[in-house]
């Protein structure tokens, strides 16, 4: 779930702070969960809603981008190169707009599918699915024209 914030709002101390207040909404609301969806889509639901959250109280700010940011995301990676690809990534999301960035990081951080994606962002899977075409060229463009 803190990954998925981390990507979202793109700064870590704000990452800190959204996936703490996901996680009192999650204990405030636990009983009101209804089973109509997965418990994890659910739960990415609230933390990806404190997430935005997050962005509008810190919006006037700039926001800083870590280079330590995706080498926290996998201890399992540890060549330099994939370090550099990572931290070039992270540097390029920070250029595409919210409503896709939150799409990319849903489909290709949290490893949702396009269903689960429409259910926590409550848009069609039509809408996912262009947000994801239109997210990944956005950072392909960032990233020089690299995939």
């Amino acid at each position: 779930m803190r990954a998925v914030c981390h990507r979202i709002v793109l700064n870590s101390a704000d990452a800190d702070d959204a996936t703490q207040q996901a996680l009192i909404a999650i204990a405030r609301s636990i009983h009101d969960f209804n089973e109509q969806s997965k418990v994890s889509t659910w739960i990415y639901r609230i933390a990806v809603n404190a997430s935005l959250d997050e962005i509008r109280r810190t919006r006037r700010r700039a926001m800083p981008v870590s280079d330590e940011t995706f080498t926290e995301m996998s201890s399992t990676v540890n060549t330099l190169d994939a370090a550099e690809t990572r931290i070039d990534i992270q540097r390029a999301l920070a250029h595409v707009p919210e409503e896709f960035r939150v799409a990319l990081v849903l489909r290709h951080i949290a490893d949702m599918e396009y269903d689960d994606i429409a259910y926590v962002l409550d848009i069609p899977v039509g809408t996912v699915r262009s947000r994801l075409s239109r997210g990944r060229e956005q950072l392909a463009a960032a990233m020089g024209g690299a995939q």
